[in-house]
């Protein structure tokens, strides 16, 4: 659990690294300001887009995990009473 945990922070930094990274590739770029500044705001919203997309994944990760963590729960809740009325017979 704790690494997906960790793979979630990991997916964030990476992406923030990278959008940083391209921000400063493309300051030192041998063109217009104009035309540098039309690229900075269109490889933004790429990122932006990116970075959307993996929390909505991360978000549809977590979703599971908790149904997933309910059903187990559940079943052990289950066996539980069922152990239970066995003793009591």
């Amino acid at each position: 659990m704790a690494r997906d945990n960790n793979f979630g922070e990991n997916m964030v930094w990476f992406f923030v690294g990278a959008a940083m990274g391209a921000a400063v590739a493309l300051l030192y770029a041998p063109q217009s300001g104009d035309r540098t500044r039309r690229l900075i705001v269109r490889k933004l919203s790429d990122s932006r887009d990116a970075l959307a997309d993996s929390g909505t994944d991360l978000m549809d990760k977590g979703r599971e995990l908790f149904e997933q963590g309910r059903r187990v729960a559940d079943d052990a809740a289950e066996i539980f009473e069922r152990g239970r009325k066995m003793v009591r017979g």
